[in-house]
């Protein structure tokens, strides 16, 4: 594709959005801008605080602990409180707990306060997911999820850029500017966010389950839902994989004599082509079979991990890193997509806390894994691991989505009439309180930022 087609690609793919969404998008960008804790955690305590390497595991562990616990809890908030109150209430939890970690002096407080910021972080992410679906129509949501996943490698990527700066100077300021731009966060969403959630709108399971009224849906409902479970699970294969890319892979480039800043040039790969090629590709995604993409993508992320075991060089290391980005940039909002599919409209909030789960167990268990599968077999049985969780995940959608297309349409038609009511109710109070607002614009062609 040349780059005028990359050009008018990139405006197809932000055009037509509501401007509540872009609000949205903008609060996930500021957001991630100061993702420092982290990324900087371990080195912080090892290198700053002087603590080993066991007690920086399990401070990290505490913090994974935390944000599994609150995906649960924070997605019953989104559909009880509302989708605002739950991010507010995230976000500013988020702000005083991250400027609290910076001056803890003793182990067990550090590591209590690291449990509270893993808790408070995490809680935002199914209130997110479930407004994105409510204010965004059935026909752009891939390309919604596109744009937000976007905004999250854009953000993390120059956070980590810019936080390595700070951390040379003052690991301290780097808490206390997470925690500033946590509450500009906040800030958008109070003023610029209005609430979406559904009040009065039919409910009925995407997957066929049972209708229900407006507090029908119980979090059993969700584990009961065999459709979308299966899909959580799935979910949990895939985020096991992608892990690696984190995880295993520094460890295996270090067995071969590689440095820590030759791991930083192969996954810099990652973020570059996520920030290069996520919006020009969500036209592509969106207008494609969900199936296909999501067998393809998990082809490319199971064996883009597995080629790993015949890479030796830095450029080798790279070239495998293309290869499964480029399945976890169709993956990603493909994913996304249909979890909103399988969810009812009044029971968003659960099923995305119930999704986000899936994430947040996998970052708990893959760096076990990687760690246990290295040190009795090497890396190479890691990477054929991945490999086979890859081919077994491909299976598992060719499977579960053998019917889908027509359930999840039958599913969309019968919760897009209450949709419509949430997003010209929502659109309304913005209307009036954005009177000769410009609509904010996302930064289509920005300047590539290596991610850490």
């Amino acid at each position: 594709m040349s780059v005028d087609g990359l050009r008018r690609a990139a405006r197809g793919a932000v055009s037509g959005m509501p401007r509540e969404f872009w609000w949205l998008w903008t609060s996930t960008l500021v957001n991630r801008l100061g993702a420092f804790v982290a990324t900087f955690m371990a080195l912080y305590l090892t290198l700053d605080r002087g603590y080993s390497a066991s007690y920086a595991g399990l401070v990290a562990s505490l913090h994974g602990l935390g944000g599994v616990i609150s995906s649960l809890g924070a997605g019953v908030m989104a559909d009880r409180l509302g989708r605002r109150p739950t991010m507010l209430i995230a976000q500013v939890s988020t702000a005083l707990s991250v400027a609290v970690l910076g001056f803890m002096e003793n182990p067990v407080a550090i590591a209590g306060v690291a449990f509270v910021v893993g808790m408070a972080s995490n809680a935002s992410r199914p209130a997110v997911q479930a407004m994105m679906a409510d204010i965004v129509p059935a026909k752009d949501r891939v390309r919604a999820f596109s744009l937000n996943y976007w905004a999250i490698n854009l953000g993390f990527a120059v956070s980590s850029t810019g936080a390595g700066f700070i951390a040379e100077y003052s690991y301290r300021i780097g808490f206390l500017v997470e925690a500033l731009l946590t509450l500009c966060c906040a800030a958008v969403v109070f003023l610029k966010v209005p609430e979406s959630r559904p009040d009065r709108a039919p409910v009925a399971s995407a997957s066929g389950g049972r209708a229900a009224g407006p507090a029908g849906i119980r979090l059993t409902d969700v584990l009961r839902d065999g459709r979308f479970m299966g899909v959580v699970g799935l979910s949990f294969l895939v985020a096991l994989i992608t892990q690696q890319g984190y995880v295993g892979l520094p460890v295996a480039m270090g067995a071969d004599g590689l440095t820590s800043s030759d791991f930083g040039t192969a996954i810099a790969v990652n973020g570059l082509l996520i920030v290069v090629l996520q919006i020009p590709l969500s036209r592509f995604i969106e207008s494609r079979d969900p199936r296909q993409l999501l067998i393809v993508s998990t082809l490319f992320l199971g064996y883009g991990f597995g080629l790993t075991a015949f890479a030796g060089s830095v450029a080798a290391y790279a070239l495998t890193v293309c290869v499964w980005t480029l399945g976890e940039i169709v993956n990603a909002p493909t994913q996304s997509g249909l979890v909103v599919k399988l969810s009812p409209a009044q029971g968003r909030g659960r099923y995305q806390g119930v999704y986000t789960m899936s994430w947040s167990v996998a970052g708990l268990v893959a760096p076990l894994m990687s760690g246990v599968v290295i040190d009795n077999w090497g890396a190479s049985w890691l990477w054929m691991a991945c490999a086979l969780l890859g081919t077994a995940t491909t299976l598992g959608y060719w499977l579960l989505m053998r019917d889908l297309s027509a359930v999840a349409e039958q599913g969309d038609r019968v919760v897009e009439t209450g949709d419509a009511a949430v997003r010209a109710t929502a659109a309304e109070p913005s209307a009036r309180s954005d009177a000769g607002d410009e609509q904010p614009q996302p930064q289509i062609q920005p300047q590539p930022q290596p991610q850490a």
